[in-house]
């Protein structure tokens, strides 16, 4: 098959699975990856005959995409901050709306000469990278239950080029938070979906993202961000604030949260116009 022929085989096998917008952007990021061919190659040189190695891999990949495998996974990498990061099933794709999240925290580090921040459920690690790499003087601990995620994150960092501490460490487990500090910023994504929620969403991420890291019980959705207002109580410096991102519904109830124990909030909206961000600090 030509160039051309394989690219219009993806678009037409994956758009019954994707639609046509995804499959589209799909089908791009792979030939692009894979083949070093763009979008543009191939409209201007349809013909072009690709390395046998380059077609079976295309081929491969194809596959791991019918079976809805998401393309970071299939290609063991996303980009998150216009970072390069490896991604498999032991942790959490990025997400574009986490980077809105990465850019709050970032602003307020810079204004401080030495940031000391603390991120609670590391995964891939993109979140404390992102911030390491823009904020250098600041220093950096990230903690996760998974010693498999912390593998992940641990490559994403030499990657990167940035020197994270990261911890194997069961947040939720009160005593394991002795081994902690006190930190000018405590940032964290949990999980916040409601297991409920799981038959409405897409098959390609409920069969194949790590589900302890996204979905928690419908009797207590709000356990992780009880945990961590009750840590920051002692653990959040004076002039100190904490950066979350939440469930849409629970930005209210998170709210609430931290005005128990004498915080100020703001609660702000995603790039999709969805309650996704709370910040956090103490009253003064």
């Amino acid at each position: 098959m030509t160039a051309g022929e394989l690219y219009r085989n993806y678009l037409k096998l994956l758009s019954p699975i994707f639609g046509e917008g995804e499959s589209s952007t799909i089908t791009a990021i792979v030939f692009e990856t894979v083949a070093n061919c763009s979008r543009i190659d191939i409209i201007t040189n349809p013909s072009t005959i690709l390395d046998a190695q380059i077609e079976n891999k295309l081929s491969v990949c194809l596959e791991e995409l019918l079976q809805h495998k998401p393309v970071q996974y299939v290609l063991g990498e996303a980009l998150f901050c216009k970072l390069k990061f490896e991604v498999d099933e032991s942790v959490l794709i990025p997400r574009p709306e986490t980077e809105e999240l990465v850019a709050e925290v970032i602003q307020f580090a810079k204004t401080k000469n030495q940031s000391s921040i603390l991120e609670i459920g590391t995964g891939s690690g993109c979140i404390a990278i992102s911030i390491k790499k823009n904020v250098p003087h600041c220093l950096m601990t990230s903690v996760d239950i998974s010693k498999y995620a912390l593998e992940t994150a641990k490559k994403n960092a030499l990657l990167n080029k940035v020197d994270i501490n990261f911890m194997e460490m069961d947040f939720l487990n009160t005593e394991n938070q002795i081994q902690l500090e006190m930190y000018d910023v405590i940032v964290s994504n949990p999980p916040y979906i409601p297991i409920s929620q799981k038959a409405e969403m897409d098959k390609h991420v409920t069969d194949f993202e790590p589900n302890n890291a996204l979905f928690v019980s419908d009797e207590n959705p709000l356990i992780f961000y009880e945990a961590i207002v009750e840590f920051c109580v002692p653990n959040l410096k004076q002039e100190g604030k904490v950066f979350l991102e939440i469930h849409e519904l629970f930005g209210e109830a998170v709210k609430e949260l931290f005005h128990q124990h004498k915080f100020e909030t703001t609660l702000l909206k995603d790039m999709y116009g969805k309650d996704r961000i709370v910040i956090a600090s103490r009253f003064h």
